[in-house]
């Protein structure tokens, strides 16, 4: 295999040297020194797209990816590039390499807003899977079955997923918010023979109960052969009976087990941890889109292309170690916990939190920060918008002296939350912005720790990513907007789409009818001059005022300065032949959308974006509908206000608020 550059000499080197200590400019808002690579970043992109079979088998290599077969060959390619396999011939396991380490560091640290706290070394890990494993295994769970999470963010999910891995079963998972629709939605296309789940979970103070929920999926889920209730935390009052082809479990029953023990008999050593050779595309986990414009798309994920991704991702771009405590504000219905819980693979320790970031107070994110020492800290675009709308400055209340890099996802980052992160959390953090989906379960473009970070921007695309935007003429552009594509294949591509047809219509339908051959990933973006990305939203909510391409996060970033507005959605009504853009803003408390407050919403709009971007009608709103994941839904809100019914409501965490979206449509017909 020849190449132009010693790929995993490169990558060895990179990963060795420390992640460079940016410090802003004077106005804490323009670029952030960087350590600068032997090659340069730029260079080692080009290379690693253009040798991608010697940098994927370099990076596999570099990030010490246990395999039990390696095959020669790292590319088959297909006829089209959905039909491309990776590794064919190479064998491996998933739990197997998160499991690597079995040393007394704490592996998992489980915190809740009522102060819970619990900690799992990564011997004492080992040990819970080998046995939750082990009766799986006894119940006649075997490779290729499905195992379900009606979870909550906590140890006992993690030890769970890794004990269906282990065994080459396949994980899926849904937070306990959703309601029992929605999770019929997921799991009914799936058919689970196990489900883990919490029979209560808290969120802002308040405690939710799930016994009728568990009772209702062991009996619509007719391939459910067992229960397991995870350990009670909130003293729900009532257990699910399960049914009669599913039986209800106790979690310490699992995690103590023996094969051959009972309660008559003495319990027996259970035997060694033993890891099933999955192939490289083996179904690792299935992941859901949103659902909100018909049932979920169930994502399949292979288990080597997933790992080896977001090894790359966690080793080089992130340089994460077993000295670094990694926590990632996420739920079990969000393709960030399956990023999070990856990082045992590094050795290092992970934080899951479970209950509501602002909840008994606005900054006890940082709290956990200062008393965990933790060095790697994730949150959502929102968090940070709603932190500072809060008042939160941990620059004068928190020490943060452990904390490096503070990551972002789940919607675009305005350029005045980096202004925020610098001048109220800490200055010269390494801010790294990143954007990819449950689709790839990782990142297109991401941070590093070898180029600046410029405000507003993410810092470049991801290593091995044939990243770029092209136009309405399918041509690559810079410095201009358009779609988010990647040329060629890469390894977390799903293996497919759960029960697809054989040519994968779904799948081919999901992706590649943008274009010929290339991924669509239906994000509207841009690729800076400097080389790096702007998102602007998703392109399916892209509005076109007078033919003109909005993308809703460039409102969005305008609005979020007035302090009156916590959040706002933004969406195009047909009126008149043409497209004219509605305004959506939920106020503070004692706010009121009056003509003198909409004047300035508009002018600030006008000055920071274009006359374009000012919306013809705005509306004050009580809530505005959300995913479950979080994230606005401006999608049902855009079928709403045209009066057409909004598909899959059990897809949102507040389906109520459509009804004012529903009566603004009664008044403006």
């Amino acid at each position: 295999m020849s190449t132009d550059i010693d790929f995993r000499q490169l990558l060895e080197q990179l990963h060795s040297t420390p992640s460079h200590s940016p410090e802003p400019d004077s106005d804490h808002n323009r670029q952030l020194a960087a350590f600068t690579p032997p090659t340069p970043f730029s260079t080692l992109h080009t290379h690693s797209i253009t040798q991608r079979e010697a940098f994927w088998r370099a990076c596999l290599a570099t990030t010490g990816i246990i395999t039990h077969t390696l095959g020669d060959e790292t590319l088959k390619r297909g006829e089209h590039i959905w039909q491309d396999r990776w590794f064919p011939g190479t064998q491996l396991n998933f739990a197997e390499n998160l499991l690597r380490f079995r040393d007394d560091q704490a592996a998992l640290i489980f915190a809740d807003e009522r102060g819970n706290r619990q900690t799992l070394s990564y011997a004492q890990l080992a040990e819970q899977v080998t046995h939750v494993a082990a009766w799986l295994r006894d119940q006649g769970v075997q490779a290729g079955d499905r195992v379900a999470g009606f979870a909550a963010n906590r140890i006992e999910t993690v030890v769970a997923m890794l004990a269906a891995t282990s065994l080459g079963a396949i994980w899926s998972s849904c937070s306990p918010d959703f309601g029992v629709n929605g999770v019929l939605d997921r799991f009914s296309q799936i058919e689970p023979v196990a489900l883990f789940a919490v029979n209560s979970h808290v969120y802002a103070g308040k405690q939710h109960s799930h016994h009728h929920t568990l009772d209702r999926l062991a009996t619509a889920l007719p391939s459910l052969k067992v229960l397991i209730v995870l350990p009670e935390l909130y003293d729900a009052s009532e257990q699910p009976k399960g049914s009669d082809n599913c039986k209800v479990h106790d979690w310490q029953s699992c995690v103590e087990y023996s094969p051959g023990s009972s309660a008559n008999s003495q319990a027996t050593e259970v035997e060694a941890l033993s890891f099933y050779p999955a192939d490289f595309d083996h179904p690792l986990f299935i992941m859901y889109s949103s659902g909100t414009t018909g049932v979920p798309k169930c994502i399949v994920h292979g288990t080597g292309g997933t790992l080896l991704q977001l090894r790359k991702e966690h080793h080089l771009h992130l340089q994460l170690t077993r000295d670094d405590t990694l926590f990632f504000f996420t739920t079990c219905g969000w393709m960030m916990w399956n990023w999070l819980v990856t990082g045992l693979a590094s050795g290092a320790t992970l934080v899951l939190f479970d209950g509501s970031p602002f909840h008994p107070r606005p900054d006890i994110l940082f709290d956990l920060c200062d008393e965990l020492d933790i060095t790697l800290l994730g949150v959502s675009a929102r968090y940070l918008a709603a932190a500072e709308k809060a008042g939160v400055k941990p620059l004068t209340t928190h020490r943060l002296s452990a904390l490096r890099a503070l990551m972002s996802t789940g919607s675009p980052l305005s350029e005045e939350s980096f202004d925020y992160v610098w001048r109220d959390i800490k200055p010269g953090i390494h801010l790294q912005s990143m954007s990819g989906g449950t689709d790839i379960i990782s990142c297109f473009v991401l941070g590093n720790p070898w180029q600046p970070v410029n405000r507003g921007e993410i810092q470049g695309a991801g290593l091995g990513m044939d990243v770029a935007v092209y136009n309405e003429a399918g041509q690559p552009v810079v410095g201009e907007k358009g779609e988010l594509v990647c040329r060629q294949s890469f390894p977390s591509m799903p293996v497919g789409f759960w029960n697809d047809t054989e040519d994968q219509q779904k799948y081919r339908a999901a992706y590649f009818e943008g274009f010929d051959n290339v991924w669509t990933h239906g994000d509207y973006a841009e690729q800076t001059d400097n080389g790096g990305w702007i998102i602007y939203g998703r392109s399916d909510t892209v509005l076109n005022p007078g033919g003109v391409r909005i993308g809703t996060a460039e409102i969005y970033r305008q609005v979020e300065q007035v302090d009156e507005v916590l959040e706002c959605v933004a969406v195009g009504q047909e009126w008149d032949g043409d497209i004219r853009i509605v305004l959506f803003v939920r106020l503070r408390d004692e706010a009121t959308l009056n003509e003198a407050l909409q004047a300035r919403i508009r002018q600030i709009i006008r000055h920071g974006a274009s006359p374009r971007h000012v919306p013809a009608l705005m509306e004050q709103v009580h809530d505005i509908p959300r995913t479950l994941n979080g994230k606005i839904a401006e999608t049902a809100v855009r079928e709403a206000i045209h009066g057409r019914p909004v598909k899959n409501q059990d897809s949102l965490a507040n389906p109520q608020s459509l009804r004012e979206y529903e009566a603004f449509a009664e008044r403006h017909r």
